[in-house]
């Protein structure tokens, strides 16, 4: 059953327009970006340990598809799959995208989305808690995410904000005007 929209969902449009988009090639550019990641930085896989292995579901709930993620040294990866098709993760994290990407870049609290219950965690949570412990103490940024640094890293950094604060407003907005035009109940 799908989960009602959250005051930070994307509009129904935007899975609508993600939908159609091939999965192989997104998969093969984001597979590749956590393994020059990993290659960077190996203190994340050794902080990880074991759990670096595990198959991790992450499940926006305003796109149409999850992300199934594998960090382990041979060959980590991310494959797009349909949300019925995660049975083979060990835990699945899942939240409005945004909020998603802001746990990631330290906007919001994930301690905290977890408590109101717009972040859920099904499964083994001591996989996610500590991919999330690992995320937050390496302080990744966009930048260093994709293998930038310098100012071409901060350039991307500060696109990257600004989008996500535009998105999030835009949304915001849009979710105040259609409570306010919906009718009292």
């Amino acid at each position: 059953m799908p989960r009602p929209a959250s005051a930070h969902s994307l509009p129904p449009l935007v899975s609508d327009l993600v939908a159609p988009l091939p999965r192989r090639p997104i998969e093969v550019l984001l597979s590749e970006m956590v393994r020059r990641l990993t290659t960077r930085r190996p203190d994340l896989l050794r902080r990880l340990g074991s759990v670096a292995n595990v198959p991790i579901a992450v499940s926006p709930d305003d796109l149409p598809h999850a992300f199934l993620i594998t960090l382990g040294p041979e060959r980590p990866s991310v494959r797009i799959c349909d949300k019925d098709r995660i049975s083979s993760a060990e835990a699945v994290v899942r939240a409005p995208l945004l909020d998603l990407l802001g746990v990631l870049d330290g906007t919001y609290d994930g301690d905290a989305l977890f408590f109101s219950r717009d972040l859920r965690i099904e499964g083994k949570t001591e996989f996610v808690l500590a991919l999330r412990n690992t995320l937050e103490e390496a302080d990744l940024t966009p930048g260093e995410f994709i293998g930038l640094s310098g100012s071409h890293a901060r350039w991307v950094n500060d696109v990257g904000a600004r989008m996500l604060g535009t998105a999030r407003q835009v949304i915001a907005r849009s979710n105040g005007a259609s409570t306010l035009s919906g009718g009292g109940h």
